[in-house]
């Protein structure tokens, strides 16, 4: 196994299932497990993870179901975790819930082998409206059910990116090629890590190095940031081969079930 850093093995699984996403204008309740209902841009909905409880699976995947129900919402989303108690997937099965997709979990040191970028492929940091309306066109354009952002969506946005580059907390990466945006990622720094989200590359600009170039971006964002491990959570059939041939070793995977309630 390769050295994954200051950071040890246990550390990134820690880290690996201490991360949800919250989008803003969302709702979450933190009890027996992690739940966030999603607004409506993002395709609405409930994920649920972070499971920790003396209850029987049936019994905690019922009170997700309750909690989806009376948020309005008819589709649950659950993430399993290797340090979920108790795991929620047989149950899942057994309720009829779909697998939908994999990720695996991929770290390692910022400082190690160098991404390499084609001379043709720029990055650069997302700091105007400009770039942010590029940025948005490439998730609206990969994401399924994701809506463009509204223009006091827009001006939240750049609020929120301007006080995470001012705190050192966070950023976007932009990529161009020939000067054209066609490639887009997230990342969040916390507890010495720098989280590695949202990455979405153009169908007619893949394969031609623009992931690797927000991948290289985000890493140098992060180190400049003060974090020493990069984790990311790769699809197995898209990004994760990418970021294991760019130095990421697998620590494991989580799976995602879509339940209709």
């Amino acid at each position: 196994m390769t050295d994954p850093g200051t950071h040890t093995v246990d550390d990134i699984l820690r880290a690996s299932a201490a991360w949800v996403w919250f989008p803003r204008g969302s709702e979450q309740e933190k009890t027996e497990l992690q739940l966030v209902r999603h607004p409506a841009r993002f395709g609405g909905g409930v994920k649920a993870s972070q499971v920790g409880s003396t209850r029987s699976a049936d019994e905690v995947l019922d009170y997700a179901i309750e909690r989806t129900r009376a948020w309005g919402e008819n589709e649950l989303t659950f993430w399993t975790n290797a340090s979920d108690s108790p795991d929620l997937e047989d149950a899942l099965q057994r309720r009829g819930a779909r697998h939908t997709d994999t990720v695996a979990v991929l770290a390692r040191p910022i400082d190690g082998i160098p991404i390499e970028v084609p001379g043709d492929v720029t990055h650069e940091v997302v700091r105007t409206e400009k770039q942010f309306r590029e940025l948005d066109r490439i998730n609206v354009a990969v994401w399924d059910h994701q809506s463009a952002l509204t223009d006091d969506g827009l001006r939240d946005e750049l609020d929120e990116i301007g006080e995470s580059l001012a705190s050192g907390t966070g950023g976007r990466v932009l990529s161009r090629i020939d000067g054209a945006a066609v490639s887009t990622g997230g990342c969040t720094v916390a507890d010495g890590f720098v989280r590695l989200w949202g990455a979405a590359t153009l169908p007619e600009a893949r394969g031609r190095g623009a992931y690797r170039a927000v991948l290289a971006g985000r890493l140098r964002l992060g180190a400049e940031m003060g974090a020493t491990t990069a984790l990311v959570k790769g699809r197995i059939s898209t990004s994760a081969p990418i970021l294991e041939r760019a130095g990421f070793e697998h620590f494991g995977d989580e799976r995602g079930y879509v339940l209709t309630v």
